[in-house]
């Protein structure tokens, strides 16, 4: 297995030769003279390309230029006054600009339309040349089909017949570089849609990534954009012993400044994978202070088996430096299972009880009796407020409708207490498991792929999606900073955490402070020491418009304030539930101890939040730089965007910031020279 990092720089420099007659692409056809040419489109000039030399970079858009039916000219040069060397180029189309005007009798017609189609060049490290400016669209039709010959393409012609050893007729040859890895180029024989998520490998299937016409070049190009525009971008390659792609994974500088805030619980989304689509696509998603999902990373899985997985995992844990999240969630799947016990060993691996309550129409659903098994199933599941009830309820189903021997429901009790809610109490999920039975759960990019999306159009659709949701957040940032949240009641809770929350985790605790006032008989049963136990009875709505009652223990230590509920909200959601704020409201505590006022929910929890997992020697590290800077920049954006005066003030702050960085860039390159 080979592995490609390109996390510091990007070397998309591997190369091909394709001289003479040989093969360098897939397909080949005649002209009327018997010569072969490639179909195969070379690939398009793009900021950020580099080679070795003029000469190469030179010979890369002429090539391109003559596949769509121009030529180019060298239009201006930039030398260095001492040295007479050449640092800079621009590349233009041979219609651009417009000849001197001749005053001979006959003038020759004139053939510039004043193009501005070109590409500049220039000279970095004294060594290699970068693309660093393109305008690839002219004012004048194109068209590899017009014949029409070109004095720079007769040079590569000519170039070709003395590089040619034989004396044999050539009608044209082309050498030059092609600059893609054997990653862009890997075969495209296919990924494997294995039917079982369990890890076999059928001989015949594919182990890599199945990419078609486009795919390779669209994902190339915006790896290669984000590097050159986020220098914090990270991305890793997976390849075989074929050069044959395997795996990807990437997240970008929003992504790993956000697992610096919320590391907690993580949530690894396997739905592409498990619905077979197109795109092998998995993802790494968190929870932000408004309780909205926010990606921490995407990978592409040329196979759905342990080493896949581990090799995936691995690769984000290296992008996050090693820092591991407490809480993993998952779909129910044992490849999966494997692979999280294997990278991330100290991590509480928890599976999502969503999707597995998903699939109960697809696995029972041709069994005799199956809305009463669903109902049991349910009852078992979102009703137990102690194990024992889990157990009883489900040992009841079992025997009542002779599923002893069902292998899907006993795989699911064999591993209970990573997804059944009775058995993950202690655990925070920060609400990325529902936990009731009327909530849904929707998957990051929901809405902009599905079964048929292909690599292409979901690199196209990438960076809509992300910018969207960065405009939700930036949203309901203004939102919880600026409003007056409307209250409800006269609970001291309410107002207390109005004025600390967010407004989207306000509204869920508004709804516990409300739901305080279903609750009734709330009584002292018992007292052990400075431990004092208290039911509190609420009325809850069942099956169609019925409401039943249930008792809810909840366990009040006098001395530290200390609360806990049977029903576990605190520890699911994040936030204090009806029947604690009931049995606090009973005892007189005016206000909710700050220990049960997670900072992450709060208004200004970015501001506040101090790094964590860093040491001495990862001050040298670009990741520490970029986390530090972000968080000293948070309270400069909150603050400007007060009002539009201060607003003004730290756009031109910033503005002469960034000039100072452009006065330091060049006095660097005056020392070069």
């Amino acid at each position: 297995m080979e592995e490609v990092c390109l996390n510091s720089e990007p070397v998309f420099d591997e190369v091909v030769e394709c001289e003479g007659e040989g093969d360098c692409s897939a397909l080949e056809h005649e002209d009327e003279s018997g010569a072969k040419h490639s179909e195969k489109q070379p690939c398009s000039p793009t900021i950020g390309l580099e080679f070795d030399s003029f000469d190469e970079a030179y010979d890369f858009y002429n090539i391109y230029a003559k596949e769509q039916g121009f030529g180019i000219r060298v239009s201006n040069s930039w030398f260095r006054a001492k040295r007479k060397e050449r640092y800079r180029a621009k590349l233009s189309c041979s219609s651009a600009g417009f000849k001197k005007k001749s005053e001979a009798n006959n003038p020759r017609p004139e053939t510039r339309t004043g193009c501005s189609a070109m590409v500049i060049i220039r000279l970095v490290d004294s060594k290699r040349w970068r693309i660093v400016e393109v305008e690839l669209e002219h004012n004048h039709q194109v068209s590899p089909q017009i014949q029409r010959f070109y004095k720079s393409h007769k040079k590569m012609i000519l170039a070709a017949r003395k590089a040619q050893p034989t004396a044999e007729p050539i009608t044209e040859i082309h050498t030059i570089k092609l600059y893609r890895t054997a990653a862009i180029d890997a075969g495209f024989s296919g990924y494997s849609n294995v039917s079982e998520r369990e890890g076999i490998h059928p001989a015949g299937h594919s182990r890599h990534l199945e990419l078609k016409e486009g795919d390779a070049y669209a994902v190339y190009n915006y790896f290669f954009r984000m590097k050159l525009t986020n220098p914090n971008f990270f991305y890793l390659m997976d390849l075989d012993e074929d050069g044959c792609l395997k795996n990807v994974f990437w997240a970008d500088a929003r992504s790993r400044a956000a697992y610096g805030y919320f590391c907690d619980t993580i949530a690894i989304d396997t739905t592409c994978l498990a619905n077979k689509y197109e795109i092998p696509l998995i993802s790494f998603v968190g929870v932000n202070h408004h309780g909205q999902s926010v990606l921490l990373g995407c990978g592409f899985l040329g196979h759905e088996s342990v080493d896949y997985f581990i090799w995936i995992f691995r690769a984000w844990l290296k992008c996050m430096l090693g820092h591991s999240p407490q809480v993993i969630v998952t779909d129910h799947c044992k490849p999966l299972q494997i692979a999280v016990s294997e990278v991330f060993p100290k991590a509480r691996h928890c599976f999502c009880l969503w999707y597995i309550m998903q699939r109960v129409p697809e696995k029972l659903g041709g069994l005799k009796g199956f809305e009463a098994i669903k109902r049991q199933l349910n009852k078992a599941v979102y009703n137990s407020l102690k194990i024992i009830e889990f157990e009883t309820s489900w040992i009841e189903m079992i025997k009542q409708h002779g599923l002893g021997d069902n292998k899907w429901l006993q795989t699911l009790y064999e591993d209970r207490k990573q997804w059944a809610p009775v058995y993950l109490k202690d655990t925070f999920l920060a609400g990325m498991i529902p936990i009731q039975e009327n909530e849904t759960l929707n998957p990051f990019f929901d809405g902009y792929v599905h079964k048929h999306t292909s690599f292409k159009e979901f690199v196209d659709k990438y960076d809509l999606a992300l910018y969207r949701k960065h405009m939700t957040e930036a949203t309901a940032d203004t939102e919880s900073r600026n409003s007056c949240f409307e209250l409800k009641t006269r609970c001291n809770f309410e107002v207390q955490l109005s004025k600390v929350y967010t407004k989207e985790i306000f509204n869920k605790f508004q709804s516990e402070v409300e739901g305080m006032y279903s609750c009734f008989n709330t009584r002292q049963v018992s007292v052990n020491g400075p431990i004092i136990t208290y039911i509190v009875k609420e009325r809850v709505e069942i099956e169609g418009n019925e409401k039943e009652v249930r008792s809810y223990e909840v366990l009040f230590e006098t001395n530290q304030v200390d609360i806990r509920c049977i029903c576990s909200l605190f520890n699911y959601k994040g936030y204090l539930c009806r029947h604690a704020l009931n049995v606090l409201n009973y005892n007189g505590v005016e206000e909710i101890p700050s220990r049960y006022i997670l900072p992450r929910w709060c208004k200004d929890f970015k501001c506040r939040h101090v790094d964590q997992g860093f040491n001495d020697s990862d001050v040298y590290n670009p990741v520490y730089w970029h986390n530090r800077l972000h968080k000293c920049a948070v309270p400069i954006v909150e603050e400007g965007a007060q009002s539009q005066e201060r607003y003004k003030i730290a756009l031109h702050e910033l503005q002469e910031l960034l000039n100072r960085f452009d006065l330091v860039e060049d006095s660097l390159e005056q020392q070069i020279v």
